[in-house]
């Protein structure tokens, strides 16, 4: 999916250039950013001033791997939903990122017929070891009310992608 921004205007062509392939697989290599870097036409140097030039300006707000978990063997995950009093969110969330299966943790506003407010996404080998960490983080954090909502397919696996027309253009 291609997004668009009203601040795109402020972008130069260079700076869309780089931001296209930031988006993309990063390599794997010893000097990703000169690789990177040279995709665009330019030093690394004056690259990764770009970089922190979009960081400091808010352009980007993170850089971050995309893990395809199922690929890497975890071959069951599952979001689980927490019932936790609102003055106790944080330190419970604090107790949840510690564990190194939880990649995702967030609150969110409760519903009438829905009294969750935090939620973790977690990931483990199997069903089993999922429920035995659900188990864990129960434990240690005390909160008894908890869903599990267990994944049945994966549908996406991509981050945001910006500028996508003109990548498309190009591969005409």
């Amino acid at each position: 999916m291609c997004n668009s921004n009203s601040n795109e205007k402020n972008l130069s062509a260079l700076d869309k250039e780089i931001i296209k392939v930031l988006q993309g697989d990063f390599p794997l290599c010893e000097e990703p950013y000169k690789v990177l870097a040279e995709k665009v036409g330019i030093s690394e140097e004056e690259f990764l001033q770009h970089v922190k030039n979009f960081v400091d300006e808010k352009k980007i707000r993170k850089m971050g791997a995309v893990l395809r978990h199922r690929e890497a063997g975890f071959k069951a995950n599952a979001l689980c939903a927490w019932e936790v009093p609102p003055e106790k969110i944080d330190e419970v969330a604090k107790i949840f990122i510690q564990n190194p299966a939880v990649s995702h943790c967030y609150d969110r506003t409760t519903e009438p017929d829905w009294n969750y407010n935090l939620y973790t996404m977690i990931h483990a080998k199997s069903r089993a070891e999922c429920d035995e960490i659900i188990s864990e983080l129960a434990n240690l954090s005390g909160v008894k009310n908890f869903q599990k909502l267990y994944s049945k397919k994966e549908w996406k696996k991509t981050g945001m992608k910006y500028f996508c027309e003109e990548i498309e253009a190009e591969n005409f």
